[in-house]
């Protein structure tokens, strides 16, 4: 049985890709950046948080999976607005540039305790939305429960210009790459994972046969 931690919607519907059986259960963890922490550790380090928060309630034949994704700019992590106002100045100070969306993710096995953990990063072209194109969007609501404050998927938005890498991890879960992590543990998809979040996302994916072989790209 897989348990999934985090309380997600978006983390939801892409799992539910995998045609896999899962329950979920939120993990509630310190997200504070720690001095010096390179982005990437910083992932890491959370969604390891996470995956061991509950494990003393688990039962042996459980896997839980955990992730954590952050917007990265210029090095700095952008968390979620705290209000409208600084949603959009997350908005202008990412558009028409490329940032980078770190996605970490863990996956412990409760009886013997193996953790499996990996690592994606996008990059991410923002395109030049104008100024009320930012008032629209913010006042939509929609940018203010996410990192960054804005959603890949937003359709009325459209805030990316062009994508090269893993859509799935921007929107919060790279499937691709917890497919191989969970195949190091015995457990494979039970669909075409990459044809599935392809179709779902309408999206032609140029890294998911390179990262499904075991390539460290992404």
């Amino acid at each position: 049985m897989l348990v999934l931690a985090s309380n997600s919607p978006r983390r939801r519907e892409l799992l539910r890709l995998g045609g896999w059986s899962f329950d979920t259960r939120p993990a509630e963890v310190d997200e504070s950046q720690r001095p010096g922490e390179a982005p990437e550790k910083y992932v890491l380090r959370l969604a390891e948080s996470k995956a061991r928060a509950w494990t003393e309630l688990f039962q042996a034949d459980q896997i839980i999976l955990a992730a954590d994704t952050a917007v990265v700019d210029g090095g700095a992590i952008l968390g979620k607005p705290k209000d409208p106002a600084e949603a959009a100045t997350m908005l202008r100070g990412l558009r028409g540039h490329g940032h980078q969306v770190h996605s970490g993710i863990a996956v412990l096995r409760v009886c013997d305790g193996t953790m499996v953990m990996d690592l994606c990063i996008t990059v991410v072209p923002m395109r030049a939305y104008g100024d009320e194109e930012i008032d629209a969007y913010v006042a939509s609501g929609d940018p203010l429960d996410k990192a960054g404050a804005y959603a890949i998927q937003n359709a009325a938005f459209h805030p990316v210009e062009s994508l090269g890498g893993c859509y799935a991890s921007v929107m919060g879960l790279p499937l691709c790459h917890l497919t191989r992590s969970l195949r190091k543990l015995g457990i494979a998809p039970k669909t075409d994972i990459a044809a599935e979040c392809q179709s779902a996302l309408g999206y032609a994916c140029p890294i998911s046969s390179a990262v499904l072989r075991g390539e460290m790209v992404g």
